[in-house]
C-alpha cells in the first residue's frame, strides 16, 4: 500500500466532494422565509453534482484549462457550487428555449421557484454550520446592474429573497474599468482576498447590462492533523518516467477507505466530520485518464457505500492550485446550452422583459492549498450580460475575416467559428 500511495498524482482526480455541492422559472409571491423539503434539497444536489462531474469531464480535456499561464501541469480546480449558484441566478430570468436548455445542462429539474427555495435553504444550512469551531465557510452573492438600465421587480427579488444578492447600480457605459475593479474588488474582499481579479481586463465593456457573481470561501482543520516532523520530501510520480521533489505528508489513523482493482479512495474528515475531502487514487501511475472515465456521478454513490473504517498509512503531497480566471463558454455551450450565448437566440426576457440580452461571458477562478492543519479554498463565479439589438441582423462570416460590429465589444464568445479552433478567444482562454 505504501508504495501505491508514494506515486499519488496531485492530479490523480482530487476531488473536494464538500457535502454542500449542489447544484425556477415562474415567477410568484417570493416568500424568503420559506424552506425546501428534504427531497428537493436532495434533488437539486443530485442535479448539481451531475453539473459538476459534466463540467469535469469538458474541463479536463481542455488544454487552456489544464495548462493556464504559470502552471502548466494539468491541474485542474474549480467550485461547482459556486458555478450553479451564479447561473442559478442568471437562470431565474430566461425564458424560452433559453430556460430549457439551462436546465438540461444545469440538470436543474425543479419546477418553478421550487428550485430557487431549495438553492436558498441549502444556503441556510451552510451557513449555520458555519458555527462549527472546526471550519469556516463564506457565501457570497450580488447583482451589478447598469445605471439606467430598467430590471423587472420579480427578477431582482427571487435573487435578492432567495440568494441574498444585494443589487449595486454600476457605470459600465462610461466608467468601465472602475466597474470591473468595483466587483472585483467584492469577490476578494468575500473571498478573504484569496480570488482577485475575477473579471478580466475587457472582461466587461460599455454594452455590459448585469453582472450576477458568487463567492465561497472555505477553511477547515484536519480533523486528525498531520504532523509536520512527519513531512518529508519525496518523489512524486507525473508519469511513469517523470518524477518531482513535493513535500510528502504521512499520517497513519483510521479513515473511511475503499480500494478495488483499480483504484484507491479515501476520505479525509475535518473537524467535527460536517465536511470531508474524498481522494480518488488510480492503482497506476499513468492510471488517472481510466480512473476519470470510471467515476461518474452514479457510480460515486456506490463507492461511498462500500468504503468501510480502516486503519491507512497516508502519504499525501502538501500543495497549492489556482485555477482561472478563464471564461467557460465554451464547456456550457459544449454541454447544451448554446443559445443563451447567441445575440439572436438568447432569451432573458424574465430580467428586463425584453429579448435584448445574452451572455457574454461566465468567468470562474478558484483557490486551495492544502497542508498539515487542514485545507483553505475559495472560489468566484462572473456571469456577465450584455445587450444587442435583435431587429438588426448579425453578419457571421464563413472565412477567416470575420467582422461582426454590433458584437466586436464580447471578446470571448462573440468569435466563435472565427478561428480554427473554435475554442479560441480574442480576450481569454476559453
Amino acid at each position: 500500500m505504501k508504495k501505491v500511495l508514494h506515486t499519488v498524482r496531485l492530479t490523480a482526480f482530487i476531488l473536494i466532494v464538500l457535502y454542500f455541492v449542489t447544484g425556477i422559472n415562474c415567477y410568484g409571491a417570493v416568500d424568503p422565509n420559506r424552506n425546501a423539503d428534504s427531497n428537493d434539497i436532495k434533488e437539486a444536489i443530485v442535479g448539481n453534482t451531475n453539473f459538476a462531474f459534466d463540467l469535469y469531464g469538458k474541463l479536463s480535456n481542455e488544454p487552456n484549462a489544464t495548462k493556464p499561464k504559470g502552471e502548466p501541469n494539468g491541474n485542474l480546480f474549480f467550485s461547482p457550487y459556486s458555478l450553479s449558484t451564479a447561473l442559478a441566478m442568471t437562470y431565474a430570468g430566461a425564458r424560452g428555449n433559453t430556460e430549457k436548455q439551462m436546465a438540461e445542462t444545469l440538470h436543474f429539474t425543479l419546477p418553478g421557484q421550487r428550485l430557487h427555495i431549495a438553492f436558498s435553504t441549502l444556503q441556510k444550512q451552510i451557513v449555520q454550520d458555519d458555527k462549527s469551531r472546526g471550519y469556516q465557510i463564506l457565501l457570497a452573492n450580488a447583482l451589478w446592474g447598469q445605471k439606467g438600465r430598467t430590471f423587472l421587480k420579480e427578477f431582482l427579488d427571487l435573487n435578492k429573497n432567495y440568494y441574498g444578492a444585494g443589487f449595486t447600480l454600476l457605470d459600465f457605459v462610461n466608467e468601465t474599468e472602475k466597474s470591473r475593479q468595483i466587483i472585483n474588488s467584492w469577490v476578494e474582499e468575500k473571498t478573504k482576498e484569496k480570488i482577485k481579479d475575477l473579471i478580466p481586463p475587457k472582461g466587461i465593456d460599455e454594452y455590459t447590462v448585469l453582472v450576477l457573481t458568487n463567492a465561497i470561501y472555505f477553511k477547515g482543520e484536519w480533523k486528525t492533523k498531520f504532523e509536520e516532523k512527519d513531512t518529508e520530501i519525496a518523489d512524486f510520480s507525473i508519469s511513469a518516467n517523470d518524477k518531482v521533489k513535493v513535500p510528502l505528508m504521512r499520517l497513519e489513523e483510521e479513515f473511511k477507505y475503499y480500494e478495488n482493482e483499480k483504484m484507491q479512495v479515501l476520505e479525509l474528515p475535518y473537524k467535527d466530520n460536517k465536511l470531508s475531502m474524498l481522494v480518488f487514487l488510480p492503482k497506476e501511475t499513468e492510471g488517472i485518464k481510466e480512473l476519470e472515465g470510471s467515476i461518474t456521478a452514479e457510480t460515486l454513490d456506490g463507492l461511498l457505500s462500500k468504503m468501510k473504517d480502516t486503519t491507512v498509512d497516508v502519504y499525501f503531497p502538501k500543495f497549492k492550485i489556482v485555477w482561472g480566471s478563464f471564461s467557460l463558454n465554451n464547456a456550457l455551450i459544449a454541454l447544451g446550452m448554446p443559445d443563451a450565448f447567441n445575440p439572436e437566440k438568447a432569451d432573458f426576457s424574465g430580467i428586463n422583459g425584453k429579448r435584448n440580452l445574452w451572455i457574454s461571458n461566465v468567468f470562474h477562478k478558484a483557490w486551495i492549498e492544502v497542508n498539515e492543519e487542514g485545507t483553505e479554498a475559495a472560489a468566484g463565479t462572473g456571469v456577465v450580460i450584455v445587450w444587442g439589438i435583435h431587429d438588426v441582423p448579425v453578419f457571421r462570416a464563413d472565412h477567416p475575416f470575420i467582422f461582426i460590429i454590433k458584437d466586436n465589444r464580447s471578446g470571448s464568445i462573440l468569435f466563435m467559428g472565427r478561428v480554427m479552433n473554435p475554442a479560441g478567444s480574442t480576450s481569454s482562454p476559453p
